[in-house]
């Protein structure tokens, strides 16, 4: 009885192995015919999927190009001796704020006063001239030197013997023309008045010019502004033309930079461009002014941009000019960051072409802006990318397909 028991025992469990093997070896076999499917449905041709928004690329129309410029004031002049002397006056110093029509710098003018006191007493002379002459002109006139016995040839005969026979007989003698030497001396007596109002208004003008040049010799502020540099200090000797003093009005600043001139076709006045400043200040300027001539060496165009008033900073600062490129700007697009693809070394984008297929492509990128990013080489405006491609995309993909949603496609050892 034990023994039968004991080989009943043994024949079922060989049985039941007999099916646990059998049951496997399906299991096994229907996974292996499942993996293909798979693989076909996640990466193949006939079985994926590429759909998704569709979106054009757009060309680069805020690629900017930074240029350097320098921070200036509004206005600035440079006060030059106009006369050679002594420096006997500099107000202030260094940022020191003056008003309209104050003395910055005083030139010594002792010499040039001497001068204009010859000159005030060569007019008083020239009008002493000027009445002696009136008074020989008005003589003239009354009494004519053309009558006078002196004046006639004759022997000391009495004026009115003289007037009666000799000037008569002179006449037909032609030795004389009362008429025309009484008109000549009136005329000369004329030139005598008029050659003295010459000399005085010569005198005059000599006046004129030695207090024009003392008051050159006071520079004064041209406008509101403060002193942004000396060049002499008190006790300097002069010479004209040389520099005295820097003064500039710094309530409102500029930047000034040297732009190519490609860029300066993208620019106009009243434009507003985008400025960093060394304060670490980002502003917005104004474009005040374009230069109309470029300069021949360096091939670029003075700008000069307004900064906001109240800004930080001063007149030398350097100041980045951020400056749009417009047509410059070549092949650079820009398009969302999710229409990369997720994964991989390298960025990528999925490009439909034009049967509808998707094709991968490497780009290369310049930056971001946000939730943007620039692409600098790769794409091309006009061009049609998939705007959220999914990390298992491959070329060749049609787009808009689909993996059948099979229902044994569950884990196959899930059965067990």
């Amino acid at each position: 009885m034990y023994v039968w028991d004991h080989l009943s025992h043994r024949g079922f469990r060989r049985e039941v192995l007999t099916i646990m093997v059998k049951r496997f070896s399906r299991l096994f076999l229907s996974a292996l015919l499942t993996l293909p499917l798979i693989s076909l449905g996640s990466g193949g041709v006939g079985m994926a999927h590429a759909s998704g928004p569709v979106l054009t690329v757009e060309p680069d129309k805020a690629a900017t190009r930074t240029v350097s410029g320098t921070v200036v004031p509004y206005r600035e002049v440079t006060l030059t001796a106009q006369s050679a002397g002594r420096v006997v006056q500099v107000a202030g110093a260094e940022g020191d704020r003056f008003e309209q029509d104050s003395v910055l710098v005083s030139i010594s003018d002792d010499r040039l006063r001497a001068q204009r006191q010859a000159a005030q007493a060569e007019m008083r002379t020239t009008e002493a001239a000027i009445r002696e002459a009136q008074m020989q002109y008005g003589r003239e006139v009354v009494s004519p030197q053309s009558r006078s016995i002196g004046q006639m040839p004759g022997m000391g005969i009495p004026s009115m013997f003289d007037q009666m026979f000799t000037q008569p007989a002179g006449q037909m003698m032609g030795m004389g023309d009362p008429a025309l030497d009484r008109r000549t001396d009136l005329y000369s007596r004329y030139i005598g008045v008029d050659q003295a109002q010459a000399r005085w208004e010569q005198a005059r003008a000599r006046v004129a010019e030695l207090d024009a040049a003392i008051r050159d010799t006071r520079s004064e502020a041209p406008f509101d502004g403060l002193v942004m540099h000396k060049h002499v200090e008190e006790g300097d000797t002069v010479q004209p033309g040389q520099p005295l003093l820097t003064f500039g009005h710094v309530e409102y600043l500029r930047v000034e930079a040297q732009v190519p001139v490609r860029l300066v076709a993208g620019l106009q006045e009243d434009d507003y461009v985008h400025v960093r400043l060394d304060t670490g200040d980002e502003v917005e300027a104004r474009v005040a002014q374009i230069f109309p001539l470029a300069d021949p060496q360096r091939h670029t165009v003075t700008v000069k941009f307004d900064l906001p008033q109240g800004v930080r900073g001063g007149p030398g600062m350097h100041a980045a000019v951020h400056l749009p490129q417009g047509e410059a700007s070549g092949n650079r697009v820009v398009i969302p960051r999710s229409a990369l693809i997720p994964g991989g070394a390298l960025p990528r984008v999925a490009v439909l072409d034009g049967e509808g297929h998707v094709r991968v492509r490497m780009v290369r990128l310049g930056g971001s802006r946000g939730d943007q990013v620039v692409v600098t080489s790769g794409l091309e405006p006009g061009m049609q990318i998939l705007a959220r491609p999914g990390a298992g995309v491959r070329s060749g993909q049609p787009v808009g397909s689909r993996a059948p949603d099979s229902g044994g496609s569950a884990d196959p050892w899930s059965r067990m």
